[in-house]
């Protein structure tokens, strides 16, 4: 469904385009894990275009995809956070220039490594209105011009999210006023929704997207015709 597209400003930076059936729709920026821009999340943007969502996913690697640890861990280590908030900026603006409506309240998800960015577009840029995150957290930021909602799903048995780096996070954006809604899924690892890995638990992931879906509708407006 999806299609990849130039990414301006971003040094020669792309991204995948999915588009509903009507060719219109809430916006949502979809921000993948250590992994690279892979087929997953590819897949990912296409779903939510098939539930009436523009959904753009940036490459934030610039084209490096890898599937082991090791090679994700030395990625993701290599991209400075400056040039990742670039491109996912980018990514914003390009995404309601698509929309012709450039103050218009745009979604982002994120996954891993990308949900700690999605937390810092939200306090980047205060018309983002709906931040969901997939088992990433960056406590410590100030959310004081957030005007967003926030969605997590988070791991039972988790070596990269403690359930402190939860719930510190959980206090920060309740002591700041904004909504959140924070799920922990019983027996799962760190990447459970993503079934291209071993943690991939179909159950818990069917319902953390039930869950997206439904809350990304509630706070983005109607869908496209």
């Amino acid at each position: 469904m999806g299609d990849w597209i130039d990414l301006d400003g971003t040094d020669g930076g792309r991204a995948w385009l999915a588009r509903p059936a009507s060719n219109d729709g809430p916006g949502v920026i979809v921000l993948h894990a250590w992994w690279g821009l892979n087929e997953t999340i590819r897949a990912y943007a296409d779903r939510l275009a098939d539930e009436g969502f523009v959904a753009l996913a940036p490459d934030l690697f610039h084209g490096t995809v890898t599937d082991t640890i090791d090679a994700a861990d030395v990625a993701s280590s290599e991209a400075s956070e400056a040039e990742v908030m670039r491109i996912i900026e980018a990514t914003a603006s390009r995404l309601r220039a698509d929309e012709g409506e450039l103050g218009r309240a745009i979604g982002v998800v994120g996954f891993s490594f990308g949900a700690a960015f999605a937390l810092a577009l939200a306090v980047a840029d205060p018309a983002v209105d709906a931040v969901v995150v997939h088992y990433g957290t960056w406590p410590g930021l100030d959310w004081s011009r957030t005007q967003a909602s926030f969605l997590g799903h988070f791991a039972e048995d988790d070596p990269y999210e403690s359930r402190d780096a939860v719930e510190t996070l959980r206090t920060e954006l309740d002591q700041a006023g904004r909504e959140v809604r924070f799920a922990t899924y019983p027996e799962t690892n760190h990447w459970f929704v993503e079934p291209d890995r071993p943690e991939y638990d179909e159950a818990a992931a069917q319902l953390a997207w039930d869950r997206t879906v439904a809350f990304l509708r509630e706070n983005l407006g109607p869908l496209g015709a």
